[in-house]
């Protein structure tokens, strides 16, 4: 087995010498020019010819396509979808009744068209989401972002003239979280000045707002400390079960939350700070984390247990087990409809569905479904406070998007809506595999390839990977990757390492902090299974993956670069001792660790790309990209690692969208653009 190459120590004031620092002014001038013209030079060698220009072109059509499937969220009696097409670049919040939404060709009712709003404001809007008050769905807090940052501008919406509220609920550009208490009163946690916001960049203040007042005067409801993560609140509007919470968000995955009382007490809902906790009706639904010892029981992490919501606040601690994790299941989301539970378990990172029903004692189970082989099954309810019907999506690497529509206890669900197939899938075959990292554990990986592959070593192949904050890579249908990757006789390889959560809290944990190396063994031992399978070689072998995937591409560059041909690090962490000093870089202290403490430091260096790239290697080409208004991660991280790379001899490659956010893209154009050259790239260094 081949073993990543050793990081020399390095002192805590490393960064002081640091040539690049002047790139971390993000909007300077000087900056911009700089970037601009790394822009233009990766344009001319890799987007300037007749066949990038195609294949933007059917990515974007991929994108743009009029018979995508288009989901939907219930808000009162009608269905609510927000939409981009080429007609509709920055998209429109449309709506439809259920019966026009079964039809091929549903009739839309425009509520807002975001091209037209910022041509008549002159400001580059990106929509964010509304957030509407129940029950009577009139009046909805609309969140628009300039070129896509975290940070967005809150404005009121009413529904029915489909006009903003003049003299409404307004505020400015800021990181906000928001939430209707009635009709006259929201719950806001924004940036109020200075000193109300956390060292993650978060807000630290939640306060009550009453309309026609000054924000000034609005009530404080609860204060976190200056390093915690964030706080906001919130009303269940459920009706009978009216309730007030207020969430202390002391790291990305510890947390308090308390009930709020008419007199403004708060209740602490006594469960482990690393616990998950959700209220529907009379219940309380916890998921411990790691393993919990109550009421003289003990319960596994990632289990999810039931308790009757006011006799635990009464202090009750009967809890139903309605899920525990075995070595290859792991819990993957649950959803509430009115009167039942719908639980998706992944075995094998596969779903599988059951249905709950509440009764004394053990819940009645009943199976909904398992996805197709090696495909990935999900339902979630459609109004949970009125009825019991469900959406069903089922997917596959090679099976376009099904939508269902069905109600809980009458039948089997029906398919209301096909995605398109962009590609012949027949071509190909998707297949499982296990590889054995460093320490012994099986990492499973999923292969799409061709049907008539040669086992020679020599197939073009693109591995893709996460492998953080226990988000899961299941099996999903993508036209792009289909047209941009397959079509063009390439392997595609998706890699289930730890760090992430295929096999629940534990797979997650297993890559934390100081243990963070193993998520980076687990992503070159598939490489390295591929190449025993004949499948690929290192020449051939591209990598690819985005934001904490970018992380991980950037240890693959540096501490693994024997196995690549060519490397796509995307909107990437990379400078991991000035990470947390970089947009919301400390609220991630929990996944990492803090660099600024020396002890943390020693470990944090061993996967800091930023750190460890030296002369002298013989690193493979790499292509960084990012966006200038990311606001999460931020483009500096790119920015350096490239000038560093540059000023060493690599052969290294940048470019940074100017708008986007953290997901690189304000519009579809944006996006295609940047997948597309992404692709190209790799193709460019490994067929």
């Amino acid at each position: 087995m081949t073993h990543a190459s050793t990081p020399t120590p390095a002192n805590i004031n490393d960064h002081a010498a640091d040539p690049n620092l002047w790139l971390e002014t993000i909007d300077g001038p000087k900056q911009l020019d700089w970037v601009k013209q790394q822009n233009a030079q990766t344009v001319k060698q890799y987007a300037d010819s007749a066949e990038f220009k195609q294949l933007d072109a059917r990515i974007l059509e991929v994108l743009d396509s009029h018979d995508r499937i288009p989901m939907v969220t219930k808000i009162g009696d009608q269905y609510y979808n927000f939409w981009r097409d080429q007609d509709h670049p920055r998209g429109v919040w449309r709506r439809t009744t259920m019966e026009e939404y079964r039809k091929d060709r549903p009739a839309w009712e425009t509520v807002i068209d975001l091209d037209a709003l910022g041509k008549a404001e002159n400001e580059n809007w990106v929509w964010h989401g509304a957030y509407c008050l129940k029950p009577e769905n009139q009046r909805c807090l609309v969140a628009l972002s300039r070129g896509g940052a975290d940070a967005s501008v809150i404005r009121e919406f009413d529904l029915p003239t489909g006009q903003f509220v003049k003299d409404g609920f307004v505020l400015p550009e800021a990181k906000t979280d928001i939430a209707w208490m009635d009709k006259d009163h929201i719950y806001v946690a924004t940036d109020f000045g200075p000193g109300s916001m956390t060292t993650s960049s978060y807000p630290r203040i939640v306060k009550e707002w009453k309309r026609g007042t000054p924000l000034a005067s609005a009530v404080t409801v609860y204060e976190v400390k200056n390093d915690d993560m964030s706080v906001s609140a919130f009303r269940d509007q459920t009706p009978g079960f009216e309730r007030d919470f207020v969430t202390r968000q002391i790291a990305f995955y510890d947390s308090e939350t308390f009930v709020r009382g008419k007199n403004g007490k708060l209740t602490r809902i006594d469960v482990p700070t690393d616990a998950n906790t959700g209220v529907h009706r009379e219940w309380l639904l916890i998921e411990p984390r790691s393993d919990w010892n109550v009421g003289g029981k003990t319960y596994k992490s990632g289990s999810l247990l039931a308790a009757k919501f006011d006799d635990y606040m009464a202090g009750k601690r009967e809890l139903i087990v309605l899920f525990e994790p075995t070595d290859s299941t792991a819990l993957d989301g649950y959803s509430w409809t009115r009167h039942q539970l719908i639980l998706n378990v992944m075995d094998n990172v596969v779903n599988k569905l059951e249905v709950l029903t509440p009764q004394p004692g053990t819940w009645k189970r009943e199976s909904l479904g398992g996805a197709p082989k090696l495909s990935t099954i999900a339902a979630a309810a459609v109004d949970e406070d009125h009825s019991d019907d469900y959406f069903l999506t089922v997917s596959g690497f090679l099976e376009p998007t099904t939508l269902y529509f069905g109600t809980l206890g009458q039948g089997e669900a029906q398919a209301i809506k096909h995605s398109p197939s962009f590609f012949d899938a027949s071509k190909y075959d998707v297949s499982q595999h296990f590889a054995t990292s460093k320490d012994g554990t099986r990492v499973p990986y999923f292969e799409i390839a061709p049907k008539n592959l040669q086992a020679n070593g020599k197939n073009p192949t693109l591995q893709y990977g996460y492998g953080g904050f226990e988000v899961s890579l299941q099996p999903a249908y993508s036209g792009s990757v289909g047209r941009a990757w397959l079509e063009k006789g390439g392997v595609y390889v998706v890699a289930n390492i730890r760090g992430g959560g295929e096999y629940g809290p534990r797979w997650h944990q297993a890559a934390l902090k100081a243990n963070r190396l193993r998520a980076y063994e687990d992503f070159a031992a598939v490489s390295e299974d591929l190449f025993a399978r004949k499948i690929t070689s290192p020449a051939h072998l591209g990598a690819m993956g985005g934001s904490n995937g970018g992380l991980l591409m950037g240890n693959m560059l540096t501490l693994y670069p024997q196995l690549y041909g060519g490397v796509v690090s995307q909107v990437a962490l990379l400078d991991m001792q000035r990470y947390t000093h970089l947009s919301a870089g400390a609220s991630w202290i929990a996944e990492y660790g803090d660099p600024d403490k020396p002890q943390e430091w020693a470990w944090i260096r061993t996967f800091s790309p930023y750190a460890n790239a030296t002369a002298g290697k013989k690193y493979p080409p790499v292509l960084f990209t990012t966006s200038t208004r990311d606001d999460r991660v931020g483009p500096v991280h790119a920015r350096k690692m490239f000038a560093k790379l540059q000023s060493l001899g690599y052969d290294a490659s940048f470019y940074e969208n100017i708008e986007g956010g953290h997901g690189a893209a304000a519009d579809n154009r944006q996006a295609a653009f940047m997948s597309a050259l992404g692709y190209t790239y790799l193709w460019d260094h490994v067929k």
